[in-house]
């Protein structure tokens, strides 16, 4: 039953998104139950497609979901891998996990459904060719004919143009894939594959959303005689906003991004004109009926419907429930998908009306395969609606058999204590369950592309009675809490495995043949956990002990193992996985990870139990370093790994710390735009520099400057920095002063330094510079001119300063041994510079 559960609620995701699985919405009260009425009466659909998370305009958005009340999502092509983060050090599929709930976060502001597909953000990309190249064009283009198939828009929205206007590669490419798969959807011949599930689809028209990011842009929009205009700064009295006040708040939950927005107030126009499909006159929707007449014997129902929502009393909501019953006993009746997808939305909306709240509350927010589950299932009815409660489940387990009427206000709760099944998937996000294959997810089950998130891990069932109608609503079980600062929290239940097993995320560095320690934290999620930890080791590579006992007494509580790692004697790479076999027969070779941050749910992901080694000939000529943390790296613990000695610099260390024991001072990604603490005591740093440390700022943006007062010294002699980028990570390097010290000591760099690099070169290098600083490295883009100014020095008194926007922060956690080779290079810049001048 719990297969066939979890097939009903896909199959339901597959024909349209549900936003019960994306959480509730922003709205409550008489505004979100008139808004949902109002969307039930209308069945006009926009689906608006571009390539990342923040793409997506937002105004748009909640014009067409608040506003007309339309059936209304954004297909992003990616997660937003390839990004950079503000919040934390989180990158790669981590980062996309974020920036998915992101997405969902806004989402609910705005009152769209989000979609994906399997691409994955592999960093900026300057055409469209290499992103086609990555990613596979007919690959891509199939998940968004499969997302119109599904999804049925009468209206496409486009957000770039398919040209080198667009800039960045995935942009261009949404766009063409959004046009040719307008035509393909329509097409049964196209991907025929998919009409097992869906049936093909031929929108109205596909509109592009003309660039209106300057003045300049607006009034060339404008100018555009075949352009529909849209002012999503008209006010909504029921919302309280205009469309362009809600984007600000929708698009502000891009936090990771640091995209705070503004709320937009008075005349904000946006301008659609015609890229494919039939022409429009003065309104996205002309020619589409927007009716429940398009549905075979819907006209009456669309008509109930209408009713219900004019008749709306915002204090009385219970009186419309009438109303919504006889309209679903005519919608029910009904062979059609999006007659299906409004019957679920009806008996939302009377369980709105009717102030039913129904919940599925369990004792823990974790639970392991096989074990019992307390869940408190309550239902109660704050109205004076009658409502008869027929049966409460969880799965296929029903709690003890009643029929009962829901009297006004009075709790009806019954307690289930349920078998979590033995064989129950863990709550890996499913798009991260197999490894990836090049620049796309491997999702083998059709069914599950493009859906944003995994289903709930279980679900309860309510079944209840009105009149002569029976609803049933499908709600999550979760965990509820109060926490002392944020009042009640909702955090979603995980199924997890019996044990995690903890190893370093950032790779063991082997400057020589010495061994090496390192350790693994074992994780209890059952009471009396016990078995050994082995390791799966390379050939050349040795483990001491291979095998080790562990034992933990309580759930949540964690043991650590330590083992020596002996490496050859030549340069190599490998890869060590370890493994948990419990006392029960159990082997469990994954870790545990939550990500938490206070603007989305918490996510549980599981990432493999393994450990990158790399043996490289790596000279430090510098020892202690100072890490001043910024918006999220693990820059840090690859220098930790490697075995430089580093502390982590706290604001008092920078105001009156003894900076002068340490050889080196680094400062993380985008450290100037989020320490203020930085900014204060720049000036003790550079004396720091001047009596002999060594700084290494890594890339800030270009906000840097911009953000600060007149004068400010971002470094000792003036530089600019700009949106200069390297995005081919194995494009050619050379030197443009090939006898620099910087090259040859502690280590002699050559152009083999930089190959494995992954995703990119680096990115905001400095475009202007005065002439007292040095260049070291001369890289560019296929077709462009070289780039210079990605690494800066100068010395300065007995010490060195380093700009450098090459991407360590990917790099070094990534274990490319050249780039530890380098970056030892420039930690050491003082020292060597120093050594050189003798002054």
């Amino acid at each position: 039953m719990r297969l066939l559960f979890s097939t009903i609620l896909l199959f339901a995701l597959l024909l349209f998104p549900a936003p019960g699985l994306q959480g509730q919405g922003e709205l409550s009260g008489a505004a979100q139950i008139q808004q949902a009425l109002a969307a039930l009466a209308t069945t006009g659909s926009v689906l608006m497609i571009a390539a990342h998370p923040d793409d997506e305009n937002t105004a748009l958005l909640a014009y067409f979901a608040r506003g007309r009340n339309a059936r209304t999502a954004y297909l992003s092509l990616t997660r937003g891998e390839g990004g950079q983060n503000l919040l934390g050090p989180e990158q790669g599929p981590e980062l996309g996990v974020i920036r998915t709930q992101e997405l969902l976060a806004a989402r609910r502001i705005d009152g769209a459904s989000q979609l994906f597909t399997r691409a994955i953000d592999f960093g900026f990309s300057k055409t469209a060719e290499e992103t086609f190249a990555k990613w596979g064009h007919q690959e891509v283009l199939s998940d968004v004919v499969w997302n119109i198939r599904r999804f049925r828009p009468d209206v496409i929205i486009l957000r770039f143009s398919g040209t080198s206007r667009d800039g960045h590669g995935h942009h261009q490419c949404s766009a063409i894939l959004g046009k040719e798969a307008f035509f393909a959807a329509a097409d049964p011949a196209k991907f025929p594959e998919q009409l097992k599930w869906v049936q093909p689809w031929k929108a109205k028209r596909v509109l592009f959303n003309v660039f209106s990011f300057t003045r300049e842009q607006e009034k060339e929009a404008a100018g555009l005689r075949t352009a529909i205009e849209i002012d999503t700064g008209e006010y909504n009295p029921v919302l309280g906003r205009s469309y362009s006040e809600i984007a600000g708040l929708s698009r502000s939950m891009h936090k990771s991004q640091g995209f705070g927005a503004a709320q937009r107030r008075g005349p904000v126009k946006n301008y659609l004109t015609l890229v494919a499909g039939e022409p429009a006159a003065k309104d996205p929707f002309d020619g589409v009926d927007t009716s429940w007449g398009r549905i075979r014997a819907g006209a009456a129902a669309g008509e109930l419907l209408a009713r219900a929502a004019q008749a709306f009393e915002p204090k009385h909501p219970e009186r419309t429930v009438p109303l919504l019953l006889e309209a679903r006993r005519m919608v029910r009746a009904i062979q059609d998908p999006l007659a299906k997808y409004k019957l679920q939305k009806i008996d939302e909306a009377i369980a709105l009306c009717a102030g039913l709240w129904l919940d599925a509350a369990a004792n823990r927010y974790e639970a392991v395969p096989g074990s019992d589950l307390n869940i408190a299932l309550t239902a109660i009815n704050r109205s004076p609606a009658e409502i008869l409660l027929e049966t409460m489940s969880v799965e296929d387990q029903f709690a003890p058999a009643e029929s009962v009427k829901l009297e006004y206000n009075q709790p009806h709760v019954r307690n289930i204590q349920f078998r979590v099944p033995a064989q129950q998937a863990y709550s890996q996000p499913y798009w991260l369950v197999k490894p990836a294959q090049g620049a796309l997810y491997s999702v083998p089950d059709q069914k599950l592309i493009g859906v944003p998130e995994n289903p709930p891990a279980l679900g309860a069932r309510f079944r209840l009675r009105s009149g002569q109608e029976t609803i049933e609503i499908t709600r999550p079980v979760h965990y509820r809490y109060v926490d002392p600062l944020r009042g009640e929290v909702i955090r979603p239940l995980a199924i997890v495995p019996p044990v995690a097993v903890q190893v370093s995320a950032v790779p063991l560095v082997f400057p020589d043949k010495q061994p090496r320690s390192t350790e693994v934290r074992v994780r209890a999620n059952v009471a009396n956990s016990s078995g050994r930890i082995e390791w799966t080791l390379q050939s050349g590579w040795r483990m001491e002990p291979a095998q080790t006992d562990y034992k933990v007494g309580e759930p949540g509580e964690s043991t650590i193992v330590r083992f020596a790692i002996t490496p050859p004697a030549a340069d190599a790479r490998a890869g060590a996985v370890a493994a948990a076999h419990t006392a029960d027969g159990r082997t469990v070779s994954r870790g545990g990870r939550v990500i938490d941050y206070p603007h989305i749910p918490p996510q549980v992901l599981f990432p493999p139990s393994a450990l990158s080694l790399v043996r490289a000939d790596i000279r430090m000529l510098s020892k202690r370093i100072g890490y001043i943390e910024g918006a999220g790296d693990e820059v840090a613990e690859a220098l930790d790994a490697l075995g430089y000695e580093v502390t982590l610099l706290t604001p008092q260390d920078l105001a009156s710390g003894d900076l002068a024991r340490f050889d080196a001072i680094v400062t993380g990604v985008r450290a100037y735009d989020v320490r203020p603490d930085v900014d204060a005591n720049r000036a003790r740093l550079l004396r720091y520099v001047e009596e002999g440390g060594t700084l290494v700022v890594q890339y800030n943006k270009l906000e840097s400057e911009r953000r600060r007062p007149s004068g400010f010294a971002l470094a000792p002699y003036p530089m600019t920095i700009g949106w200069a980028r390297v995005s081919v990570e194995d494009a050619p390097v050379s030197f443009p002063d090939p006898d620099s010290l910087l090259l040859a000591k502690p280590n002699r760099i050559t152009r083999e330094d930089f190959d494995n690099w992954v995703q990119e070169r680096g990115l905001y290098f400095a475009t202007k510079w005065d002439p007292r600083y040095k260049t070291l490295f001369s890289s560019h883009d296929p077709g462009e001119a070289p780039l210079e100014g990605g690494t800066l020095y100068t010395p300065l008194g007995k010490g060195a300063y380093v700009f450098t926007a090459y991407s360590w922060f990917r790099q070094l956690p990534a274990g490319v041994p050249g780039a530890f080779r380098i970056f030892s290079n420039l930690l050491s810049a003082g020292k060597t510079l120093y050594e050189q001048t003798g002054k």
